[in-house]
């Protein structure tokens, strides 16, 4: 059963049991009402005829039967009695004696002063009328023809009105599921158009307050992260064919020259030597793809820790070195830092090193003396770290797209490189909440800070 027929016939069943009880709720407050009304006309009649007779010497039993066979408010059917202390009856219109009671009974009216009853058809009201030197018993009983006349016909009226609403509670139900599931059908079919292809589309919010915006803005955030992993997918598998394509070719042509005819020994030692400089940079290039992908994905903040950022630079300082051996990092910290707790953050040590190290290999690659001077200081909220070159800068139009990957400044067109390590370095910067500027003027060097939020 599809959920629509579920809700349709749970909207029927709670909606007719609602009017069930409303109808219960009616005729029981309409019976109540009933019995109390003719209870109280029951003792309104009792206490008039009581006066009468004990009250008015003038009237004697004879009389009071004579004034009540025309009385025109007397109920349907009603009988009277009236009985002395002595339970000796003084007064009755009960000529069939088909009112019934006992002794019991009327020691309960003398005790209590007002009993309510019923006797067989009749219902009966039995009061107590003290009287100087006397307490008399007034029973009066009557039946409420036109009362049960009236529940029965409330009872009917009931009966069909929850028959006709019961047959028309489906089709309303099923009006309700629709349009209760309308934004439900829009959604379905809006996530049917969504492909590999389109994952750029999004749902409708709509008001962005009940619980179906609150499920289309949970779906467009997967759908946001779908799209970064295909993105970060597409990139690398783009950017990877393209720069694994020139060391590729440059290696195979090196190998098929060898190929061609013998060669002293001399020139296979050189060709040999080129080939593993091209494997050694194809590798090195590999990794940065790699962490550049690890950086752009979802989990790369599963492994953040505590690291401190001074042992990143010296760690940094100490890999370059190790393999531009002309490189210069100077790296002076500031003097007011006096608690290394000031200088740690959370994060993942090995990304922190590989941006720290591709910043410090950009300024070493392009300043004339090879040398870039590091700055590290911190203040209440902040830890920043500053990375001077003395290279030929960059232009103001260009500083923006610096951090795009494989872009290359047209001023440093001919220092090597793959344009890869800014991109990285942006990116993993940006996983760690942190931020990056670029100071630069064309002839005075260029200047990059990385902002960190110092932990509290």
């Amino acid at each position: 059963m599809k959920i629509r027929q579920k809700l349709t016939l749970q909207f029927s069943l709670m909606a007719g049991v609602i009017m069930l009880l409303f109808s219960l709720t009616v005729y029981f407050a309409s019976a109540t009402y009933r019995r109390d009304d003719f209870y109280q006309r029951l003792e309104s009649r009792a206490y008039s005829t009581a006066r009468l007779l004990i009250e008015v010497d003038e009237i004697d039993a004879d009389l009071l039967n004579k004034i009540e066979e025309d009385n025109p408010i007397s109920l349907p059917d009603e009988k009277i009695i009236i009985l002395n202390y002595k339970n000796e009856i003084l007064y009755s219109t009960d000529t069939r004696n088909v009112i019934i009671y006992d002794d019991d009974l009327l020691t309960r009216i003398r005790t209590s002063g007002e009993v309510r009853t019923r006797s067989g058809r009749y219902e009966l009201m039995g009061i107590l009328f003290p009287e100087e030197y006397n307490r008399f018993v007034v029973l009066s009983a009557a039946r409420d023809i036109y009362g049960f006349d009236k529940m029965k016909n409330l009872r009917m009226i009931l009966l069909l009105i929850n028959g006709i609403f019961l047959i028309l509670y489906y089709p309303a139900g099923w009006l309700f599921s629709a349009r209760a599931f309308s934004p439900i059908s829009r959604v379905i079919e809006r996530v049917e158009a969504i492909s590999i292809a389109s994952l750029d589309l999004r749902l409708d919010e709509g008001n962005g307050k009940d619980e179906l915006a609150h499920l289309a803005h949970t779906f467009n955030l997967m759908l946001d992260r779908l799209e970064t992993a295909f993105e970060v997918q597409k990139d690398f598998i783009s950017n990877a064919s393209h720069e694994l394509r020139t060391p590729l070719t440059a290696i195979r042509g090196q190998l098929e020259v060898l190929l061609m005819k013998d060669r002293p020994a001399g020139d296979y030692r050189e060709a040999t030597a080129a080939v593993l400089e091209d494997m050694r940079k194809l590798n090195r290039m590999l990794d940065r793809l790699l962490l550049m992908a690890h950086a752009s994905s979802e989990g790369a903040r599963e492994g953040f820790r505590e690291v401190r950022i001074d042992e990143i630079l010296w760690q940094a300082r100490e890999e370059l070195l190790k393999h531009e051996k002309e490189y210069t990092v100077t790296i002076a910290l500031d003097e007011n830092i006096s608690d290394i707790e000031n200088l740690i953050i959370n994060g993942d040590e090995q990304l922190l090193l590989s941006a720290v190290t591709n910043i410090m290999e950009n300024g070493c690659k392009y300043s004339p003396d090879r040398s870039v001077r590091v700055f590290l200081s911190h203040d209440e909220k902040h830890i920043s770290i500053g990375f001077t070159d003395n290279g030929p800068g960059i232009a103001e139009n260009e500083i923006e797209r610096i951090f795009e990957s494989f872009y290359r400044s047209k001023s440093t067109a001919w220092v090597k490189g793959h344009g890869i390590g800014l991109s990285l370095a942006k990116k993993i910067i940006d996983i760690h909440h942190g931020e990056i500027s670029v100071y630069s003027r064309p002839g005075e060097g260029t200047t990059i800070t990385l902002s960190f939020p110092a932990r509290l």
